[in-house]
């Protein structure tokens, strides 16, 4: 299997049709995200001849760096940041020309005003007009110092490229309906909808993409894509990790507002929407919308039968995962010797935090498509596996035939899209064992993209980055988008605002109320197939 940390200038397909020359500046070039996310998707862009000749980078960020000490920092981030990477030195220094380093605050309006002469210089040195890019790589709180003075410089009236300048901004978009409706008002009064991209990694990723393929480009899925034979749908995004040194950021954000608003919303839309009438992003997203606009609202009172909140405690560290039976849901993690601290004890966490890392949400779609089909929403901190799963559960068959014997009772039927790690998807059937008896056992069909096309998928900000270069919003969230989800997470959180979250072991699978939440109904957790995960050694 090829290694996907290996970056090779690869030829492109005939049919690809380079950008045009653009510069894109990133604001907060010296953060986290920074180094290990966006500079190695530029650079993997630049390797695969993604990018024209003459695009620029300028980094904007308040240290002190010439263009070529920056240019020599980044290179040590980067590695540092991805241990496992093999970064070729020739393709690095041609990628780091394009390179320039500007030194501001987002407070100074000087900073903005000589950002404006930079970009003058550089479209001065390519003799043509440049698409301009602002990439908000930041603290939200920064957001609306920086578009205020992008324009009171007159800077998006100034890109004047081929299109139109766009702005990136990463999640959260908000920390409820009301910061939302603000940002995105203030955003449009610079710019227009068009040239706003709303970016949640999760989009990027080829799992979630295919999941329009799987069920729009095979006829037999869409029939039986409703209530008359779903059963209901299990999504999960289950993290190994405790928040680390994040404890700042988490104590004013939580699992709620930094994986269910965003993320889950995502994938919720894409299981459960009516087929758009094109792929056209402006189509995609109405149905997505739609869905979220279909949401029966939870008027929460702190877990009241369709809400489960939890704050991990201390417990055994997990290590790497094994392999595990088709249903790993109630079993606990392999510990490593080491003990995780609870939450309560993490660096810059108050001592008395009602902040939750684990949440476990009932959720209905009030549509004719899936009245009555409940979706299950599960997600945590310092759980045993580190797994995002979609599990498509369709009804069991009757009692008559093969489940009629008491003694008998067949697993009904699962579509598993695992969305990561070993990305893939999973079909679960009943097939006859061979022999002279009818014994019966379930069986699964799996796809992987990594063992059927030889590769592993891109990371998920290459695709996105490389979405924004060219203009297409389909995977980025639009202004309604956002607001929608926020109008049914809204009251989650503030009916939960006093409300102890319930505690539950690190190296566990949630609080025990989880497990009723979704038990009470008859059904269980389950992880049709749990991944085999290796460390930064290479060791399983």
């Amino acid at each position: 299997m090829p290694d996907q940390n290996v970056i090779t200038a690869s030829p492109v397909s005939a049919e690809y049709k380079q950008p045009p020359a653009f510069t894109l500046v990133i604001f907060g070039a010296t953060g986290d995200l920074t180094r290990r996310k966006l500079i190695p998707s530029i650079y993997n862009l630049f390797c695969r001849r993604l990018l024209p000749d003459d695009f620029a980078l300028v980094a904007f960020a308040r240290r002190e760096f010439s263009d070529q000490a920056y240019r020599d920092w980044i290179l040590r981030s980067v590695k540092e940041s991805n241990p496992g990477a093999k970064i070729e030195l020739d393709s690095w220094n041609r990628f780091a020309a394009r390179m320039v380093y500007h030194r501001s605050t987002f407070e100074e309006r000087a900073g903005f005003a000589s950002l404006l002469q930079r970009l003058t210089d550089l479209a001065a040195e390519d003799k043509g007009p440049r698409n301009c890019l602002f990439y908000l790589a930041c603290h939200p709180a920064s957001y609306e110092q920086i578009i205020t003075h992008l324009h009171g410089i007159g800077i998006p009236s100034y890109c004047s490229g081929i299109q139109k300048p766009r702005i990136i901004i990463e999640k959260p978009i908000g920390r409820d309906l009301r910061s939302a409706v603000e940002l995105n008002h203030q955003l449009s009064s610079v710019f227009a909808e068009e040239q706003i991209y709303r970016i949640d990694h999760y989009l990027g990723k080829d799992s979630v993409q295919n999941l329009l393929v799987l069920r729009f480009a095979n006829s037999i899925f869409e029939p039986v894509w409703n209530r008359q034979f779903i059963d209901h749908v299990q999504i999960s995004v289950c993290e190994k990790m405790g928040i680390g040194t994040r404890g700042a950021y988490y104590e004013q954000t939580g699992v709620l507002r930094d994986i269910v608003q965003n993320h889950m919303m995502h994938l919720l839309s894409l299981v459960a929407m009516e087929p758009p009438y094109s792929l056209q992003a402006g189509a995609v997203r109405d149905e997505k919308v739609r869905v979220l606009h279909s949401l029966r609202p939870i008027a929460c009172q702190c877990a009241a039968g369709e809400v489960v909140l939890g704050q991990y405690t201390a417990g055994p560290a997990s290590s790497a995962n094994s392999a595990g039976s088709a249903d790993p849901a109630n079993t606990p993690g392999s510990g490593t010797g080491k003990v995780q601290r609870g939450y309560l004890e993490e660096p810059d966490v108050a001592p008395d935090s009602r902040t939750e890392t684990f949440a476990a949400i009932k959720v209905f779609i009030d549509n004719w498509r899936w009245a009555g089909v409940p979706f299950y929403l599960r997600t945590g901190k310092c759980l045993p596996v580190r797994i995002s799963e979609i599990g498509v559960h369709f009804k069991a068959i009757p009692r008559i035939l093969f489940n009629a014997p008491k003694d008998l009772n067949l697993p009904p039927n699962l579509l598993s899209i695992r969305i990561q790690p070993n990305e893939g998807i999973t079909l679960r059937f009943q097939v006859k064992k061979p022999g002279p008896a009818t014994h019966i056992e379930p069986l699964n069909m799996d796809f992987g993209y990594a063992s059927s096309f030889g590769i592993t998928p891109s990371e998920a900000y290459e695709r996105l980055l490389l979405d924004a270069i060219q203009g297409d919003q389909t995977l980025f969230t639009r202004s309604d988008e956002v607001e929608a989800a926020w109008k049914f997470i809204d009251p989650i959180i503030k009916g939960c605002a006093q409300c102890q979250p319930e505690g539950y072991p690190a190296g566990s699978w949630g609080p025990p109320k989880a497990e009723q939440l979704i038990a009470a109904d008859g059904r269980r957790w389950q992880l049709n197939k749990r991944p085999i995960e290796k460390d930064e050694n290479g060791q399983i």
